[in-house]
């Protein structure tokens, strides 16, 4: 993919979710309810430090997290990132939030003691660059956290997920059949805790970043 293709897809994702700033909460209530209850409390139960959000959106996980994190969060959208502003406000708790692309983060290596990232591996152009981007910004012995739909364990709901994939990943940009997990791997994380669940579409992955000296080679490479 040439560098116009990878910027016309990043402009998509911006326009796309620039517009479903101003509904997104009310349009994922149900959805948060039935299919990914608890979800965002497994991620602040977790999350620890200095923590970065891929992908913050509309903020709704900031509020989870310990008191004493430092926080910071990112996302493609400014829409987004005014929706999380004004929570944040109206709630008392104090984050820094930027327009950044998940697939170039604007932090130095070892910058972060968590990051985690919500549901937005589904739609970023390229996962694996931005998994790649949470490993080289997290320290050394950090946290990975993520939480996202992928495809199913069973096979007639993934053909389901294939059929709507069809369409929505040409409109929104959201894919319904990634597995983030193999991606995690790949990138040199030690995957500590995972669990799958309604049918094997909704996967929750604690994973950490192997302690060792920045000058050992190994480091991931991005593709």
């Amino acid at each position: 993919m040439t560098d116009a293709d990878r910027d016309r897809a990043t402009a998509q994702q911006r326009r796309i979710w620039d517009e479903a700033a101003p509904s997104y909460d009310a349009s994922m209530a149900i959805l948060e309810r039935i299919w990914f209850g608890g979800g965002r409390e497994w991620l602040g139960a977790r999350a620890h430090g200095r923590v970065l959000e891929v992908a913050v959106g509309t903020g709704s996980n900031v509020l989870r997290f310990p008191p004493d994190a430092v926080v910071t969060g990112i996302d493609l959208s400014p829409a987004m990132l005014e929706q999380a502003r004004r929570r944040l406000a109206a709630a008392g708790r104090v984050a820094t939030l930027l327009e950044a692309d998940a697939e170039s983060l604007p932090f130095d290596d070892g910058s972060f003691d968590t990051v985690v990232c919500a549901l937005g591996l589904c739609s970023i152009p390229h996962p694996a660059r931005a998994i790649a981007e949470m490993y080289r910004v997290l320290e050394p012995g950090g946290t990975l956290l993520l939480l996202d739909h992928v495809a199913s364990s069973w096979p007639p709901l993934r053909l389901g997920q294939r059929l709507v994939e069809a369409v929505t990943v040409r409109v929104a940009g959201e894919h319904f059949t990634r597995r983030q997990r193999p991606l995690v791997e790949a990138a040199g994380f030690t995957v500590d805790e995972a669990e799958r669940l309604k049918a094997g579409t909704i996967e929750r992955i604690r994973a950490s970043k192997p302690v060792r000296s920045r000058e050992q080679p190994g480091s991931p490479l991005v593709g």
